[in-house]
């Protein structure tokens, strides 16, 4: 009998501001642009990917594109949805 599983999506346990930022924060920490990329999308569609396009605005579709796995946002998409979802990036020494 074959174990039936289902693909990982961190937007279901993203429920509140808190949860966002500790999240973003290991994701950053991580130091790879694409999971970077993959995780503002998980945090998008954790608030509501059509709140955020027109919070940024930036199209759904578009949006949806820039922050998928394959996608390759340029940074001012990144700071546009980093803004719509009511974050600030901060830097610190290594």
């Amino acid at each position: 009998m074959a174990i039936k599983t289902n693909r990982f999506d961190a937007a279901k346990y993203l429920e509140t501001d808190e949860d966002i930022a500790a999240y973003l924060d290991e994701i950053f920490e991580q130091g790879d642009p694409a999971l970077v990329v993959e995780a503002l999308g998980a945090v998008a569609r954790a608030k509501g990917v059509a709140d955020i396009a027109e919070l940024s605005g930036l199209g759904r579709t578009s949006l949806y594109k820039a922050l998928s796995e394959n996608g390759n946002p340029e940074f001012a998409t990144v700071m546009k949805v980093m803004k719509a979802l009511g974050l600030n990036m901060k830097v610190a020494a290594a």
